[in-house]
C-alpha cells in the first residue's frame, strides 16, 4: 500500500479548518499544529467558572450559502452540525441619545425605513440591492475561487465580461452618496467597510456586495456561538482522518535546494510533504532563511492593513432589555475615526464601536437573569498597547451605553476581560497586532495580494485573510479550499512527471 504524503498545516483558523477537511478527502495524512490549547484562530471560544461563554472573535454569521457550500462537499450540511437563527432585527444603530434605527431583517420592511428617513429611498435601495446581487453573483461564481497566482486568471471572456459589472475603479463612498442623500442612510450603508480595512473612498465599490450579504441576505446567529461553526469544521475534518495537535508552535521551517524536507514543533523534527500556513502570512515568513520568503520586512510595513480591536467581554448581572443582539454606535463622526486609524494611526479620540449580547438570542451562553456583552473598538494595527488605555475606553464606553440605555454597567460586573493589541501578537502572531488582514484597497484585491504560493519552495503554500479572497470568515474558508486545491494539483503534477 502506497504512504500517503504529509500535509503539515500551521493554524487551525477557518481557513486551516476548512483546507484540513478537503486535504484529509483527498487522500493526504493531514497534521494540524495549533499553537493555542483549541481549534478556531480569531474564532476561539472561553468559558468563565459562573457560566459565561464567549466568542473571542468573529460575531457576524453572514453569507450562509459559503458554510452551505463548505459543509455540502462533505454531504452535510449545517443545520446537521447547529442550529442557525435568522436574528430580526438585523442589528440597530445608535446615531446619538435620541435615535436608534432598527434594521429589518425583511427587504420589504427595510425599503419601507429607507423611505421613511428619505423621500425616493425605497426605489433607491432596491436599484442598490439588484447591482449588488449582482457583483455577488459574479464574484462568489468565479472571482473568489481564483487564487490570485497571475493576471492571466482574469483574462478570459467570462470573466473579463463580469468584472466590467463590478466597478472596480469607483471607490464606495461616491458609489454609496450616488444612490442616498441623507447621511443615517450613507451610513448604514457604509459600515462593513470599516470592518473590511479600508476607508469608504479607498475601497472599491465591488463590496458593495457585502451589502446584499447583509442587508439582504440577512444576519444569523449559530446557537452555541461561532464556536459551533469550528467544533463542525473540526470534526468534518477529523471524520475525513485529519489529525489536530494543540498547544503545539511551528518554530522553523526546514528546507533543502527548493523544497521543504521539515518543520520543528515544540523542539521536535517532523517529516512534511506539504506545508500549509493558515497562520499569520508575515511570520510564517520568519520560520525560514531569507532567502526563502517571498516579502521582505519593508514590503510588510507598506501593506495597509485592517484595523486591530479593543475587545471587552462582560458579563453583566442584569438584564438590558432594550439592547438587541448586534449594535452599532455611529453617535461619533466615522470619517474622524477611520482617520485615526488609516491616516494618522493613533488611539481614537471619539472611537464608534460596537456591541454584541449573544445572550438575546442564545441563553446558554450567560446564567439566568444575566447579559454576556462583547463590546469592540476598531484601532490601527502596531499601536502601543498597555491596559491603562483598556481602562480608559472602557469607561469612555460604559459612559456613551448608559447614555443610551440607562445602565452604568461598570456597577454591573460579574466579570470583565480586555483585549486588545499584545494580545493579538501573542496568540496569532498577528502582524501589527492586526485584527481582520489586510484591508481590502484596488491594489491589495485578487492577484496583488500575497500569492499563495512560496515563489522558491516548491511544497509551501499559504492561506487565510492576509491573501486571497481576503478577510472574514467566508473568504478564509474558499481560502482555505483553494489552498488544498493548489496543493492536490501539485502533487498530482509531480506525480505525472515521475511517473514520466
Amino acid at each position: 500500500m502506497k504512504k500517503k504524503k504529509v500535509v503539515g498545516i500551521i493554524g487551525s483558523g477557518f481557513s486551516g479548518l476548512s483546507a484540513a477537511a478537503y486535504l484529509a478527502k483527498a487522500g493526504f495524512e493531514v497534521h494540524v499544529f495549533e499553537q493555542n490549547e483549541s481549534a478556531g484562530g480569531r474564532a476561539r471560544s472561553f468559558s468563565t467558572p459562573d457560566g459565561f461563554s464567549f466568542d473571542m472573535g468573529p460575531s457576524w454569521y453572514w453569507m450562509p450559502d459559503v458554510f452551505e457550500n463548505f459543509f455540502a462537499d462533505f454531504n452535510s450540511s449545517a443545520a446537521n452540525h447547529f442550529e442557525l437563527k435568522k436574528l430580526d432585527p438585523s442589528f440597530s444603530v445608535v446615531f446619538n441619545s435620541n435615535e436608534i434605527v432598527d434594521i429589518p431583517s425583511s427587504f420589504e420592511d427595510l425599503c419601507l425605513l429607507f423611505e421613511s428617513i428619505e423621500k425616493g429611498a425605497a426605489k433607491q435601495l432596491m436599484r442598490f440591492m439588484s447591482d449588488a446581487e449582482q457583483k455577488y453573483s459574479i464574484a462568489m461564481s468565479k472571482l473568489v475561487h481564483m487564487p490570485g497566482l497571475s493576471v492571466k486568471e482574469l483574462l478570459n471572456k467570462e470573466v473579463l465580461s463580469g468584472a466590467l459589472k463590478l466597478n472596480l475603479l469607483t471607490n464606495f463612498r461616491s458609489f454609496v452618496n450616488s444612490y442616498f442623500k441623507d447621511e443615517r442612510l450613507r451610513k448604514i450603508m457604509e459600515f462593513p467597510i470599516l470592518f473590511l480595512g479600508a476607508k469608504p473612498q479607498d475601497t472599491p465599490a465591488l463590496y458593495s456586495m457585502m451589502n446584499y450579504a447583509g442587508l439582504k441576505m440577512g444576519t444569523y446567529y449559530p446557537m452555541g456561538g461561532f464556536a459551533s461553526v469550528v467544533n463542525a469544521m473540526q470534526q468534518t475534518a477529523e471524520s475525513e482522518g485529519a489529525t489536530f495537535h494543540f498547544n503545539a508552535r511551528v518554530e522553523k521551517i526546514i528546507h533543502q535546494d527548493n523544497s521543504i524536507t521539515e518543520i520543528i514543533v515544540n523542539g521536535q523534527r517532523k517529516r512534511i510533504d506539504f506545508v500549509l500556513s493558515a497562520a499569520d502570512y508575515a511570520h510564517t515568513e520568519t520560520l525560514m532563511d531569507k532567502s526563502c520568503r517571498n516579502y521582505t520586512p519593508n514590503y510588510w510595513s507598506k501593506r495597509t492593513f485592517a484595523p486591530s480591536s479593543l475587545i471587552f467581554y462582560l458579563g453583566i448581572d442584569q438584564t438590558i432589555e432594550s439592547l438587541n443582539h448586534h449594535t452599532l454606535f455611529f453617535d461619533e463622526s466615522f470619517d474622524q475615526h477611520a482617520v485615526e486609524i488609516y491616516d494618522h494611526p493613533k488611539w481614537p479620540s471619539k472611537p464608534l464601536f460596537y456591541v454584541c449580547c449573544p445572550s438575546k438570542s442564545d441563553p446558554a451562553v450567560a446564567p439566568q437573569g444575566t447579559e454576556n456583552l462583547f463590546i469592540l473598538i476598531p484601532l490601527a494595527s502596531g499601536l502601543k498597547d498597555h491596559k491603562e488605555l483598556h481602562k480608559h475606553y472602557f469607561e469612555l464606553v460604559v459612559s456613551r451605553f448608559q447614555k443610551i440605555y440607562s445602565i452604568d454597567l461598570s456597577k454591573h460586573l460579574l466579570y470583565s476581560r480586555s483585549y486588545a493589541i499584545n494580545d493579538f501578537v501573542q496568540d496569532y502572531n498577528a502582524y501589527g497586532g492586526n485584527a481582520y488582514g489586510l484591508a481590502n484597497t484596488l491594489l491589495q484585491t485578487a492577484h496583488f495580494k500575497p500569492s499563495m504560493r512560496n515563489k522558491k519552495l516548491s511544497n509551501l503554500f499559504y492561506s487565510g485573510q492576509l491573501t486571497v479572497p481576503g478577510p472574514g470568515v467566508p473568504p478564509c474558508i474558499v481560502s482555505g479550499k483553494i489552498a488544498a486545491q493548489l496543493i492536490n494539483k501539485s502533487f498530482k503534477m509531480n506525480l505525472d512527471e515521475a511517473v514520466v
